[in-house]
């Protein structure tokens, strides 16, 4: 196994600009190319701090694809960065397969510290953090319902992301399966300039939302079941 590290995983800011860390700025700076999920939205982030290494497209779509010969590419000695559109990248979206084809292949990865959306929601939230279970995003159709119940009987603090068109749908299924008096909180738009958080009973909170804004990305913190 070489001591070198070849794969950067680096978080990116889930909408402040001014959350990137000093040293993400320079390992993206001094990396052979960066892996970006949509090098469109990277660009922004790229040319606010005058970042000018070259980025190709590594996303959900071609990952399957395209991990093996990454992994040759950075045995051969080339040194990658790996960012997604906001936050760490294998949370919710890519960098898992390739995270774990370099454990497969001796590759060494490292991971750097940074902004990850379902902390600050837990933390804020004011429910219990010291164990929790994050479910990231339910099931869209099938298995959703058969998830849901599985769920109900969680007793730990649940995290979930969630769409704004899937949001009402989802509190609703929530009062159903895991009971209207169960206490949730909803953050939106974390960090930035429209951030909002709604704590309450699941009633409490659907109900804010259903005469009120539903845009924008959300992380939903529910309380687990009493024991």
């Amino acid at each position: 196994m070489e001591n070198e590290t070849r794969l950067y995983l680096i978080p990116t800011p889930i909408g402040n600009l001014g959350d990137m860390t000093y040293r993400a700025v320079e390992t993206l700076q001094r990396v052979d190319k960066i892996l970006a999920e949509d090098t469109r939205t990277s660009g922004v982030l790229l040319k606010h701090y005058s970042i000018t290494t070259p980025t190709e497209s590594f996303h959900a779509f071609n990952e399957h694809k395209r991990t093996e010969q990454i992994i040759q590419r950075m045995k051969n000695g080339e040194t990658l960065a790996l960012i997604t559109d906001a936050g760490t990248p294998g949370i919710s979206d890519p960098g898992f397969l390739l995270a774990r084809a370099c454990a497969d292949a001796g590759v060494k990865v490292e991971c750097l510290p940074g902004a990850t959306a379902f902390v600050p929601a837990l933390v804020k939230s004011g429910m219990p953090s010291d164990r929790f279970s994050f479910e990231g995003f339910l099931p869209h159709k099938k298995g959703r319902k058969t998830k849901l119940e599985e769920l109900s009987t969680e007793t730990r603090t649940m995290v979930f992301y969630e769409s704004p068109h899937r949001l009402l749908k989802t509190l609703g299924q929530f009062a159903e399966h895991m009971g209207a008096d169960r206490k949730v909180s909803v953050s939106r738009e974390l960090t930035k300039k429209f951030e909002e958080t709604v704590t309450g009973s699941v009633e409490e909170v659907l109900k804010h939302f259903e005469t009120g804004t539903v845009k924008g990305e959300f992380v939903v913190i529910l309380e687990g079941k009493s024991k």
